[in-house]
Order: C-alpha cells, then sequence, then structure tokens
C-alpha cells in the first residue's frame, strides 16, 4: 500500500528546468557510454596500455598533422588516446555506481533507523549527520586517499563516506512521515517486526525519491574521483582514468590542449547526462518539484 506523498521539497540544490526531453537526453547520454565501456574491448582500436614514443603526441584527426590511425592521437607516451577514453568510461561508471550503492546503504539504513524509532537513536543519527556535514568533502578524501592508499575498491569505500547524507535526509523524513499511516499501523497489528516494517513496509515507498537522489549523487562521486585523479590520489598508471588523463596532460596544456579538452569534455558530457536524468526524473515522479 502506497501514499502519494509530495517530497520535493525534501531536496535541496539548483534546480534545472527540464522534464521529459531531459530525461530522453540523459538517458541517452547515459546509455550510449555504458554502452562503449561495456564493448570496450572490442570496439577501441588499440591496446591502452601499448606504448610507442616514436607515436607520441600525435594531433586528432581534426588537427592539423593528424591520421585516422590515431583518431583522437596519442599521449606523451604515444598511447592511443580514444582507446584510453573508452577504457575510463567504464572505471568512471564503475566508480560511479559502485560509491552511490555503498552510500545508500549507509544513508538508507541511518534515515530508517532515526525516522522509524525517534528518540535517542535519531539524536545519534542527527549527530552523525552533523560530523559529516562540518567535513570538507575534498579535504577529507584526500586526507583519507592518502593515509589508507587508492585502491578501487578502497576509493570508492572513501567516497561513499562523504555522500550517504542526501540520502539519509530524504529517508529519515519520509520514513517519519510514514511510521504512522495505516499501512503501517496495520502491519503492526498483524504483528511484524520492526525490521520488516521498515525493509517491507516503508522502504518501498521510498524507491522514487532515492532512486533520483543516487542519480543526482552519481555525477557528484565521478566528479571527486576526477578530481583525486587529477591530484595523483586516484587511479594510478597504467589503468585509464578521465581525471588521470587530465593529470597526465596538465604539462602539454598550453602546447597541446587537446590533451586536456578530450578527456574534460568526456567528464563533462557525462555528468550533464547524469545531471538531466536525475533532474528528469524528479520531474517525472515529483511532478511539484519544480513549482
Amino acid at each position: 500500500m502506497t501514499e502519494n506523498t509530495p517530497t520535493a521539497r525534501l531536496w535541496k540544490g539548483p534546480r534545472i528546468p527540464v522534464g521529459r526531453w531531459g530525461l530522453t537526453t540523459g538517458a541517452v547520454i547515459i546509455g550510449l557510454i555504458a554502452i562503449v565501456a561495456i564493448l570496450a574491448p572490442w570496439i577501441a582500436p588499440h591496446s591502452p596500455y601499448e606504448q610507442s614514443l616514436t607515436d607520441r603526441l600525435i594531433r586528432p584527426v581534426f588537427m592539423e598533422g593528424g591520421n585516422w590511425n590515431h583518431i583522437l592521437g596519442t599521449d606523451h607516451l604515444g598511447r592511443d588516446y580514444l582507446s584510453r577514453l573508452i577504457y575510463g568510461a567504464r572505471l568512471s561508471i564503475i566508480i560511479g555506481f559502485g560509491t552511490i550503492l555503498l552510500s545508500a546503504v549507509m544513508g538508507i539504513g541511518l534515515g530508517l533507523l532515526g525516522g522509524f524509532f525517534g528518540g535517542r537513536i535519531d539524536m545519534a543519527v542527527m549527530f552523525l549527520l552533523t560530523v559529516r556535514l562540518s567535513l570538507p568533502i575534498m579535504l577529507a578524501a584526500i586526507s583519507l586517499v592518502g593515509l589508507l592508499g587508492n585502491s578501487l575498491p578502497l576509493m570508492m569505500l572513501i567516497l561513499a563516506c562523504f555522500l550517504w547524507d542526501q540520502f539519509l535526509v530524504v529517508t529519515r523524513s519520509l520514513t517519519m512521515r510514514y511510521r504512522n499511516a495505516e499501512f503501517v499501523l496495520a502491519a503492526r497489528a498483524a504483528g511484524l517486526s520492526n525490521f520488516r516494517i521498515m525493509t517491507g513496509e516503508i522502504l518501498p515507498n521510498l524507491v522514487s525519491p532515492l532512486i533520483v537522489v543516487g542519480t543526482l549523487e552519481m555525477a557528484h562521486a565521478i566528479l571527486l574521483e576526477a578530481a583525486l585523479s587529477f591530484l595523483g590520489l586516484g587511479i594510478r598508471p597504467p589503468d585509464s582514468s578521465w581525471g588521470l588523463m587530465i593529470a597526465e596532460a596538465k604539462d602539454f596544456v598550453f602546447f597541446e590542449s587537446w590533451l586536456v579538452n578530450i578527456p574534460g569534455l568526456a567528464i563533462f558530457v557525462l555528468v550533464v547526462g547524469i545531471t538531466f536524468l536525475g533532474e528528469g526524473l524528479r520531474s517525472l515522479l515529483a511532478p511539484d518539484a519544480s513549482q
């Protein structure tokens, strides 16, 4: 049983006036990038790790001196830029999805506990939220990655530790609203346990707004990973990451700016696609969000 409760007022942040066209555009962009990432071993023209110093800094085909053997040129080590860009999409999507799944588990779990039980449990949850909001994400992430290491699973866990607050706020607010609803009272009368009520009765009613939160936070996670990689604390060579590609090209930014522009544009397109998808879902699932 579901109550139709407007939830748009629970979300904060800038609003982009997109509707179904934004949802479609975002879905197409994310779908195409996901297909490219999945098919990377078959569509990449070269190995992303193969070096050839005799072919270093070849320009893309749309610039003078480019050739079709390396459509987007090569980097300072002679590695094919298009192949590294394609494989970099894999890591960006993996980090985005993995980080959001971990942060969703943290935030939703704490939000259900605080919103359902209230009292001291809710006070403890809100204390944790206050501590999290008091920490500057980038500085804290840099410190933890530098201290603990930057393996892919560890990086996703560290980023997730700073991106669960939105899940908590939305889950806690709606759980407090639903905990005295008729379907919850009926479940109590039927003898269901608190855990069963939270996971089987309340949580299904939160799926739509939480999906929207997840899409918007995924863009945040991808940007954080790119920033860490740019600072040398993210993905390490020889693996390919869009942030790492920008970091490796920073010494050539005044001479061969396309080395920075191409992965930067890829990050921009992916983040815009995720943002459009999230805002489109918000408009579709909560029509009063733009009011």
